[in-house]
């Protein structure tokens, strides 16, 4: 009997322990199915993300060829201006004279390499202060992502082209305070400026909207269509002032808060916008866009107003606009892109907003069909 007992206890405990078992195994393998479930899922949002073909064909359709030779003239626009409120509302605008580059590029799929010189170079009037100015712009467009490099280099061929709060001379050496505006510009070999930076953005709309297709002719776009935008941009920002070379009439004038030595910040932001790109016809595209950032500047003036030097921390706005025309049959492309960024910098008693640009015109074929279409016409 009790061998009975002992058999019939050894094997209700057995059975107790493989059901046990059988739970914990099930249990480990819907804990395990949890565990995969959210990493095949990020697996495929990266897949989807970096997928950048993975759009509406009747909307954007691709480019055919692997090849292209583009002949380019691009032209760099610089403006700044620096202002205060204190004791009384000043303001000064100065612009260098704009760089004109030509240069031919050749083309594999999305990637472009040449080479560029300055116009005055080739077809005479090179001024010696333009060798002192060096500049270097990149944009990368993708379906999804895009991204700008960019350095900026200027200095000793800029011009006072306006004020404001000063009382300018007339022909007869007199002064008068109703003269807002220069009538001709005066050379200042005074200010230099440095720039470096890059913007990185995100296109919400990625699937019916073409960046590609207004700036790099990687891609067409088919029907009008508009996107959101959003992305980060970072900046570093020097500019030395020597306003000892303005004109004695000007430091006879100018206030304290704009005897400015050297300014520098770093510039980080965040910045929402919209684009579109509007088809108004056949093979003829037109795209604006326009992003709004909110910056977070660090900053450091050396002046005769600040003599510690201390550093500044505020909230200011920037701007990033592009805007583009192109005709474009696949074969054959001509256009005009613009893309620009517009620094806001304010302090209680000085300020600076600074604008610079590419405006790029350029004419160029595809040529190699890519081995799917071969066969298509």
């Amino acid at each position: 009997m009790r061998k009975i007992l002992f058999l019939i206890a050894t094997l209700l405990f057995s059975c107790t322990y493989s059901i046990a078992q059988e739970a914990q195994d099930i249990q480990d393998t819907v804990s395990s199915k949890k565990r995969v479930r959210p990493l095949r899922r990020f697996e495929r949002f990266v897949k989807e993300f970096i997928d950048f073909n993975n759009y509406d064909t009747t909307y954007i359709s691709p480019n055919r060829y692997n090849f292209a030779v583009m002949l380019t003239n691009n032209t760099l626009l610089e403006h700044y201006r620096i202002g205060t409120s204190e004791p009384k509302e000043q303001r000064m605008s100065f612009a260098p004279n704009p760089s004109y580059k030509i240069g031919a590029y050749f083309g594999w799929r999305w990637i472009f390499v040449g080479w560029s010189v300055d116009a005055a170079e080739v077809f005479g009037g090179h001024n010696k202060h333009n060798s002192k100015k060096t500049e270097f712009t990149l944009s990368l467009y993708s379906s999804k992502l895009g991204v700008d490099f960019y350095y900026w280099k200027i200095g000793n061929d800029f011009k006072l082209k306006n004020l404001e709060g000063f009382m300018v001379p007339n022909s007869s050496s007199s002064p008068t305070d109703n003269t807002p505006n220069l009538k001709t510009s005066i050379d200042f070999d005074g200010m230099k400026a440095y720039i470096k930076g890059f913007n990185m953005y995100y296109i919400f709309n990625n699937k019916h909207f073409s960046y590609p297709a207004a700036f790099s002719q990687s891609t067409n776009q088919r029907k009008s269509v508009g996107t959101f935008l959003s992305g980060i941009s970072y900046s570093s920002h020097q500019m030395s002032f020597d306003y000892m070379k303005l004109p004695s009439w000007i430091l006879d004038q100018i206030e304290a808060p704009l005897r400015v030595d050297k300014l520098e910040y770093r510039d980080f932001s965040i910045h929402f916008g919209y684009a579109y790109n509007w088809v108004f016809a056949r093979n003829c595209l037109a795209c604006v866009s326009v992003a709004p950032a909110v910056a977070y500047k660090r900053s450091r003036i050396f002046s005769q107003y600040e003599e510690n030097n201390d550093r500044h921390h505020n909230i200011n706005f920037d701007l990033i606009t592009r805007a583009g025309v192109v005709y474009n049959n696949s074969k054959y492309f001509i256009g005009a892109s613009w893309v620009g960024h517009t620094y806001d910098y304010k302090q209680e008693y000085f300020s600076m907003n600074n604008t610079l640009g590419t405006l790029q015109l350029y004419i160029g074929f595809n040529f190699g069909k890519k081995k799917e279409y071969r066969s298509k016409k």
